[in-house]
């Protein structure tokens, strides 16, 4: 019988939201699962599955059975003539990247962090840049989920076709992932190259960048007609990098806190400590090269609170010009930097944010604010989603942050230097009313305010999705507070 645990509090790796579910389990199989979805039905309990705690928001939470996948984490089979990779769901990315090595393979495309699972990849639609390639989800040609009831179906585009349009952003929603088959490439290398630029010439040039680099995404810093571009391509060049501790730790990360903190009192310095940054790290040219996945994913040093919508491709220009605008005519509202751009193609995927659009992730932060979570810890246990697998008594440390030369989407992200908090609202509300203006849809992963009646505008095949939901799981059992916005 599949042990559980009580007293287990739950907190996001940003530590914005928290949860004690009722049991939590760590199942090692199908059988386990099996049973944990058992005893919920006999006990009408809901059910969450959580994978490496990485979404800030709570699409994860539960006050009911919590299952962590991180014990299923096994690659089950690699076809080297197909180049695909059969994995469970809780296998970390972290993980799979040098066993995918080992068969000289690599994922064509990923998001900016690698501490996340299969499953959780495909459950929230995690994307990265590159108007070429579609987000990470588009990658599944195959996937095994078990419903409600207990039923395990096989799915991909030539079984449970249906159901596997809506699987591979599925939410949470339609029951749990066990394994799942993606489609892999020769591995390589990328070089990434970064430099400085303005806001207008990057939106007046913005086919050509989009041209002539693969992987093509750039930072605009608030307050400023800063932005550094980044371009990242295949290359045979050895492994080289631009890392130097004194410029990205005691400079970007300490002495940016540090001012951070000073501008909570004297929210005025935000302009001067972007652009101060901004020449501080990101006027010159760098340049590294290393495996695909080295260059993908980036280091977080900073604690954040992050809003990031995909709006059609062709409205770039006209969304960062107005929130510009916005934040001009409004000298007392501030925003952190970055705010990080990136382009994907568009797919079939029903709840993609990407859904029958070539789309731009405008992407904004805010340095976060403490929370009623962190006093907590030393009293539950706390599940540490450094590891990604087993249930560790342990403080958190702080790990968000930015290294010259990269960044998030066309995102807004608040911080929290020493805890202090960073009024954000009116920020929020007037990105989320200009994404709404173009046309846009939210991260699933990210925090938002939309309710159905939003998504049922956005998405042409919301009411599609719906009835694939409802007929896997009519009572509910994996619905939670933030799903019950979406779908009711």
């Amino acid at each position: 019988q599949v042990h559980g645990y009580k007293g287990v509090k739950f907190q996001n790796w940003a530590r914005t939201y928290g949860c004690c579910p009722e049991m939590y389990y760590q199942p090692t199989s199908v059988e386990e699962v099996r049973e944990v979805l058992a005893l919920a039905r006999q006990q009408n309990k809901r059910v969450k599955v959580v994978g490496g705690g990485h979404s800030p928001s709570d699409i994860a939470c539960t006050d009911g059975f919590m299952i962590h996948m991180g014990k299923m984490n096994r690659v089950l089979q690699v076809d080297t003539e197909k180049k695909q990779v059969t994995v469970e769901a809780g296998i970390l990315l972290s993980d799979l990247h040098p066993q995918l090595g080992k068969h000289g393979l690599a994922l064509s495309n990923l998001g900016a962090v690698s501490d996340v699972t299969a499953g959780g990849v495909i459950g929230s639609g995690t994307h990265n840049t590159g108007i070429k390639h579609g987000i990470p989800p588009t990658l599944v040609v195959a996937l095994t989920l078990l419903t409600a009831d207990g039923t395990i179906l096989e799915c991909s585009e030539s079984s449970n076709a249906e159901v596997f349009q809506a699987a591979r952003v599925h939410l949470g929603c339609l029951g749990v992932i066990l394994t799942i088959t993606l489609q892999c490439v020769p591995q390589f290398h990328l070089q990434e190259i970064s430099f400085p630029s303005t806001l207008d010439e990057v939106l007046d040039n913005l086919d050509s960048h989009l041209k002539k680099s693969e992987y093509f995404r750039f930072l605009w810093f608030p307050h400023s007609e800063n932005v550094s571009v980044i371009y990242q391509d295949h290359t045979n060049k050895p492994p080289s990098s631009s890392a130097n501790w004194f410029w990205d730790y005691a400079i970007g990360f300490y002495l940016l806190e540090f001012l951070l903190w000073i501008s909570s009192f004297l929210p005025g310095l935000v302009g001067w400590i972007n652009r101060f940054f901004f020449w501080l790290l990101f006027t010159r040219k760098r340049e590294s090269s290393n495996l695909s996945h080295e260059i993908f994913t980036y280091e977080c040093r900073f604690k954040q609170h992050v809003q990031d919508w995909a709006i059609p491709r062709e409205k770039t220009k006209e969304a960062l010009l107005e929130l510009k605008a916005v934040l001009e005519t409004h000298p007392k509202m501030v925003a952190h930097f970055p705010v990080e751009v990136r382009f994907t193609r568009g797919d079939d995927i029903l709840l993609s944010p990407c859904f029958q659009r070539d789309s731009c992730y405008m992407n904004i932060i805010m340095y976060r604010e403490g929370g009623p979570w962190v006093a907590q810890s030393v009293k539950h246990l706390t599940l540490d989603f450094g590891s990604g697998r087993d249930l560790m008594v342990r403080e958190f440390e702080p790990c968000v942050g930015l290294r010259a030369g990269t960044g998030p989407y066309l995102l807004l992200l608040p911080t929290r230097p020493y805890g202090k908090d960073i009024p954000r609202l009116d920020y929020w509300l007037a990105y989320e009313t200009i994404m709404k203006k173009v046309g846009g849809r939210p991260h699933w992963a990210k925090a938002h305010n939309c309710t159905r009646k939003d998504f049922e505008k956005m998405y042409p095949a919301f009411t599609k999705f719906c009835a694939i939901r409802e007929k896997l799981d009519p009572t509910g059992m994996f619905l939670n507070a933030y799903l019950e916005k979406v779908f009711y």
